[in-house]
């Protein structure tokens, strides 16, 4: 047996760390959005009952490092299978690609050996898996909390915006931003109202709200006068996502010239591409 699907990358539309947890985890509170940006995963089932990854991007891990392995073996699963993932969603980005391959893994075995098993079922192993794993498999916009795994659903960010991302050729280790947050002492952004405004589907009114505070604690080189050029141009938002290092500009569709966006998030290093807001995170990929 052998499903496909999509697996889509996440942004961080604002990302505030509310501080440190007694469990060690750090608090967080997240507008998060699914956009088109996607990983195709293949998962077939195989006589036997080891797990084969195939992955031919440089730096992927095939072995147990890599969260679709975590997730099959999370999931209870113990027969043969194979998983195959074709990269998109660039690493050490934070766009959740590792993530959003676990979502499709999980998805693909309950499809193929429990389909009555609800979302929120599913979306409880996710979180053992990984905290974005669980966003990945709900997908759409979300107000994320606790260490990420707390989801409440909110208005999907239009299809009359799209959304510049660029990663540059640097990368940023998670573990090391979040010891970056622990040693700085940030300027704290309006989370609560931030919130309040996507609740209600306020865009134009949130998007001047929205920061990423690790932005403070983990500086990307360049990022300010790519900001400054890419909203003169028209952006209504510009941010790094997650820990980093790729970085986003969100602007009206109808936008008469955007060309002058995707140029300036490219002075930070790499091609930039254009996506759109989805309400999903993972889809299946019909023959």
């Amino acid at each position: 047996m052998k499903r496909t699907y999509r697996a889509y990358a996440k942004l961080n539309l604002h990302l505030d760390v509310t501080g440190r947890r007694p469990d060690g985890y750090h608090g967080l509170a997240m507008l998060m959005q699914s956009i088109s940006l996607c990983d195709t995963v293949t998962v077939e089932t195989l006589p036997g009952n080891g797990i084969e990854i195939l992955c031919g991007h440089p730096g992927i891990p095939t072995d147990e490092r890599n969260l679709a392995w975590k997730a099959a073996r999370t999931f209870g699963y113990t027969g043969g299978l194979r998983i195959a993932i074709e990269k998109r969603i660039p690493s050490g980005a934070g766009l959740a690609g590792g993530s959003a391959d676990a979502a499709a893994v999980l998805t693909a075995l309950r499809d193929m050996a429990t389909p009555a098993m609800p979302d929120d079922a599913l979306r409880a192993v996710g979180v053992k898996v990984g905290a974005d794993v669980s966003f990945c498999l709900r997908g759409g916009c979300c107000l994320a909390q606790g260490i990420g795994e707390v989801l409440t659903p909110l208005p999907c960010l239009p299809q009359s915006y799209a959304i510049a991302l660029v990663k540059p050729e640097c990368s940023v280790s998670t573990a090391r931003a979040y010891a970056a947050i622990d040693a700085t002492e940030l300027r704290r952004p309006d989370t609560a109202w931030a919130i309040a405004l996507a609740k209600c589907g306020d865009w134009q009114s949130l998007f001047p709200l929205c920061e990423n505070v690790f932005e403070q604690a983990v500086p990307l080189p360049g990022l300010e006068q790519a900001r400054a050029e890419a909203m003169r141009r028209g952006a209504l938002l510009c941010r790094m996502t997650g820990s980093g290092s790729a970085v986003f500009a969100v602007y009206p569709r109808d936008l008469e010239n955007p060309e002058g966006i995707l140029r300036a998030l490219e002075g930070l290093g790499g091609e930039a591409r254009v996506y759109g807001p989805l309400e999903r995170g993972v889809k299946e990929v019909c023959a």
